[in-house]
């Protein structure tokens, strides 16, 4: 019989091991000696450990899961409690069951990490929700349509929920995408309407303008092409290569009826300018006969120079103010010599005047006479009263003197 700590052979060839349960028999041995066998189990009790070593090695090193580590722990169990190897199996037990607490753990580990994943998740969906129920109300297209659809790339690389809650966050979310581009739809549609309708608009003033480019009627035309302009601004925008052409369309008929007209007025321009120029000469010529000295000599002059500048043409609006100022001021100093001729000559205004003096002459003398008789009786404010009539009368009296002087005294 030969034997070691943890096993022995008995003489019949039997190998037994040693456990905390007792001996149990392991095998038999009939091909070699006692040592031969027990070296055979111990090498079958190496080879446990080497694949306990490995499976607790791949468990501490790699993402085995925990369902793969328990089936080999229970493998390996199932192999060492059929005790066909001689060593300590009952050591070998322990280490299983360490490994069997060190997988358990991180099961727990994992449940944990992933309900914490799970809870991340929710509440990111959360968040993506509510953001996109917030854009589901914009207006602001372009910013929005591209936010939603980053917010489909965010949603697709979060884990899913459980599907309950998952169905639930998707329901909403995608009802907030749909509604907003639904909106959009509505928008740009609406928006193809309204240039659509302005495109419509702007053939006819397109139409307009072209018709009146021939038009030599500058004042009246160029009135309407200011009204057809701001009826293009109030029609909107059409769809942009429309616009474009419609516009233009538009400016070249214009350009045709403006660039015809600023050529006429610059044919315009220069003629004026002569005109002026002509006037002018009269101007001087009228201003010669200041100051004037025969008057009947002077009103033909200046009738022959004004018949010559009425046939002079139209000069520079400019200009026009000075130039008649000039000619006026010759004409009101002939006038006013005409007014004074008369005024010497007309033996009825110079009675008047002289029947007016001499009333207000007696009507002086009478105030005075009454107003120095106040003061001499002591009525000092009827005095001031009279006394200040009598300062209207007199002014009266001065200025009908003067009218009188100038029909020769």
């Amino acid at each position: 019989m030969s034997s070691d700590p943890w096993g022995r052979v008995d003489d019949a060839g039997t190998v037994y091991v040693r456990t905390a349960e007792g001996e149990k028999v392991v095998g038999s041995w009939q091909a070699g000696s006692p040592e031969e066998a027990l070296a055979y189990f111990t090498r079958k009790y190496d080879g446990l450990v080497v694949e306990i070593e490995l499976l607790e090695r791949r468990v501490k090193t790699t993402d085995l899961s925990a369902k793969e580590a328990t089936a080999a722990i229970d493998h390996l169990r199932e192999q060492v409690e059929a005790a066909h190897a001689v060593g300590d199996l009952d050591a070998l037990a322990r280490r299983l069951d360490a490994l069997t607490g060190t997988v358990e753990k991180r099961r727990e580990e994992r449940r944990a990490r992933k309900a914490q994943q799970s809870e991340e998740a929710k509440q990111a969906k959360e968040r993506l929700v509510a953001e996109a129920e917030e854009l589901a109300g914009s207006e602001q297209w372009r910013a929005a349509g591209e936010r939603l659809r980053a917010l489909v790339d965010e949603w697709k690389r979060l884990p899913r929920l459980d599907r309950k809650t998952d169905d639930e966050f998707w329901h909403r979310f995608s009802h907030a995408r749909s509604a907003f581009s639904k909106r959009r739809k509505a928008h740009f549609a609406q928006l193809d309407a309204q240039r659509e309708e302005a495109r419509k608009r702007k053939e006819k003033l397109v139409a307009e303008a072209e018709a009146l480019s021939p038009s030599r009627e500058w004042g009246p035309t160029a009135a309407k092409y200011r009204d057809l302009m701001q009826e293009w601004k109030a029609a909107g925008r059409a769809q942009r290569e429309q616009e474009e052409d419609l516009w233009s369309r538009f400016r070249a008929a214009q350009d045709v009826f403006f660039s015809a007209r600023n050529e006429v007025f610059a044919e315009r321009d220069v003629e004026q300018r002569e005109n002026l120029a002509r006037k002018e000469e009269l101007a001087t010529e009228a201003e010669k006969l200041l100051p004037i000295g025969d008057l009947k000599s002077a009103r033909a002059a200046f009738r022959s120079l004004n018949e010559r500048w009425d046939a002079i043409g139209h000069v520079p609006r400019d200009a026009r103010p000075k130039v008649e100022s000039r000619m006026r001021a010759v004409e009101q100093a002939i006038q006013e010599g005409e007014e004074a001729e008369w005024r010497r000559s007309n033996p009825e205004a110079r009675a008047r005047a002289a029947g007016l003096t001499g009333q207000l002459q007696d009507a002086v003398d009478k105030l005075r006479a009454q107003a120095d008789k106040a003061r001499a009786d002591g009525n000092t404010a009827k005095a001031e009263k009279l006394e200040q009539e009598l300062q209207g009368r007199q002014a009266l009296l001065d200025q009908a003197l003067k009218g009188l002087e100038e029909f020769g005294g």
